[in-house]
């Protein structure tokens, strides 16, 4: 085995574990853009004195989905830090906009934790919705400096 294969070898695997990172970062992302959904659906329901016990459901099934693709993907994209030597600012700015992402995830629990409690959430329909475009709003740097690259 010449060390050119070698080396044909370990790109080629690390390109399947790139795709699978995307994979992954594109369901947790689902998650993270329908989960603040369903909460905004509960909030109303609960305002409006509905049945909310299938959102209550639903968003503790989401939320433990959304938990797994975003430790699968986070995983993976460690993998893909280590295996390349990805170096440069990007890298960490990219990293402290993941975190944000843990984070939001963590807010989002913290929430569906008071839906199971069958209790208000304690925000407005309308703070939901603004607080619904925070994965977006995380996710935009987090791509483009992926892509760019820029420091």
């Amino acid at each position: 085995m010449t060390h050119e294969y070698k080396g044909a070898t370990q790109r080629d695997s690390m390109l399947w574990v790139k795709t699978f990172h995307i994979i992954f970062v594109m369901a947790w992302m689902a998650g993270l853009f329908y989960l603040p959904r369903i909460l905004v659906h509960y909030q109303e329901g609960l305002d409006a004195n509905e049945d909310v016990h299938r959102l209550v459901t639903m968003a503790n099934k989401l939320l433990r989905f959304t938990w797994v693709m975003a430790v699968i993907g986070t995983t993976l994209g460690i993998w893909l830090w280590l295996g390349w030597f990805f170096g440069g600012g990007w890298v960490l700015a990219k990293l402290g906009f993941v975190i944000g992402l843990i984070i939001y995830l963590m807010i989002c629990q913290l929430l569906v934790r008071r839906m199971q409690s069958g209790g208000s959430l304690r925000l407005s329909s309308l703070q939901l919705r603004l607080f619904n475009e925070g994965g977006l709003v995380l996710l935009v740097p987090i791509v483009l400096l992926a892509v760019f690259k820029p420091f």
